[in-house]
């Protein structure tokens, strides 16, 4: 059921035929156009003017945050405003060494390789960016035993980008050689109703009323992947449901059919909190329990679910469990707990 979710943060399947077109038409192209993130564009924007006055490739960039916020978008930017090319890989693709070698060896000096999901990259691909990152050389081994030779491969000055949903699981000698650090954090409504104006205007989608904007951005879950998916549902819905017209009851009855609430909830969402108020009284309850009960596993809960519900407040972690809060429970139009524990709904 998680895998099927549209409001996702991940990559989904029904972006995969959109791909090329929201590459080509919804991302931006330079650092003015990109929305939000307001310290981070400050920060790289300097250090963009800084290294193109000194004709220096950038500095390795790490950007830390959840899915969906624009990390890989702001590697394409830099590489844009730098006029050079950006490589895309990620960290689970890149099985060994030889899999990183061959793509620093085609770079090109001020090109920029992004590696997303770059804390589970494997540890013998680690040692080889060492080097790559610190001294532009890279050193790989011919042959075995008595008869292996060492050579070593200078490479053209270049700046890796480094993105993780897991900064934490960064070891420490890989993460003190990136310059830059940043975390990039949710957008502000204003922030997606201005993405999702711009996306409607590059489509060629005109006229669609604020309201109807704002309606996808309030259930955006705070993240721009996600509303420019939900605009893409509302835009089909409108043209084969209602001949092209998309206004805010169209998009109401579009992101309804897709099972998409108020308050970008979705039907494993509200599942995880009926469960936890109907078998356990609200909480609290540990994620074991729970998971079993909705028959859903316990890593998919904590990392899938639970993160959007803690953040709009309606789901609290405390000693004994996960328990309901009073904002969650008025969402889903539950009484008060009846019993004993009623710490979170006193004061």
């Amino acid at each position: 059921m998680a895998k099927d979710r549209i409001i996702t943060r991940d990559s989904h399947p029904l972006d995969a035929p959109v791909e090329a077109e929201a590459a080509r038409a919804l991302r931006p192209q330079c650092m003015d156009d990109y929305v939000g993130q307001p310290q981070l564009r400050a920060r790289l924007g300097i250090a963009l003017d800084a290294v193109k006055q000194r004709k220096e490739p950038m500095e390795h960039i790490l950007l830390h945050g959840p899915p969906g916020l624009g990390k890989t978008t702001l590697a394409h930017i830099i590489a844009k405003e730098m006029g050079t090319r950006a490589y895309v890989t990620s960290g689970p693709a890149l099985t060994k060494g030889g899999d990183l070698v061959g793509t620093l060896t085609r770079m090109q000096p001020g090109d920029i390789l992004f590696i997303d999901e770059i804390h589970r990259l494997p540890a013998a691909v680690e040692e080889y960016v060492y080097p790559a990152m610190e001294d532009f050389k890279i050193d790989f081994t011919l042959d075995a035993g008595v008869h292996a030779k060492v050579i070593t491969y200078h490479l053209k000055p270049f700046t890796l980008i480094g993105a993780t949903t897991r900064a934490g699981l960064l070891t420490g000698a890989l993460r003190s050689r990136f310059g830059l650090t940043h975390r990039v954090d949710y957008y502000e409504h204003e922030e997606l109703v201005e993405i999702l104006h711009r996306a409607l205007a590059r489509l060629g989608i005109d006229g669609v009323p604020t309201d109807a904007v704002n309606e996808i951005a309030k259930r955006s879950r705070g993240t721009p992947r996600i509303g420019l998916r939900l605009m893409r549902r509302a835009r089909d819905f409108a043209q084969v449901k209602r001949d092209g017209r998309l206004d805010v009851e169209v998009v109401a009855e579009a992101l309804a059919l897709e099972g998409v609430d108020d308050q970008g909830l979705d039907a494993l969402d509200r599942l995880y909190l009926s469960t936890l108020i109907s078998t356990y009284e609200g909480g609290p309850a540990g994620l074991e329990a729970i998971a079993a009960t909705m028959g859903e596993d316990p890593g998919t809960l904590e990392d899938v679910v639970e993160p959007y519900l803690l953040q709009i407040g309606f789901l609290a972690r405390t000693r004994q469990g996960r328990q309901v809060t009073p904002a969650g429970r008025d969402w889903l139009g539950a009484p008060p707990p009846t019993g004993t524990d009623r710490s979170l709904f006193s004061g």
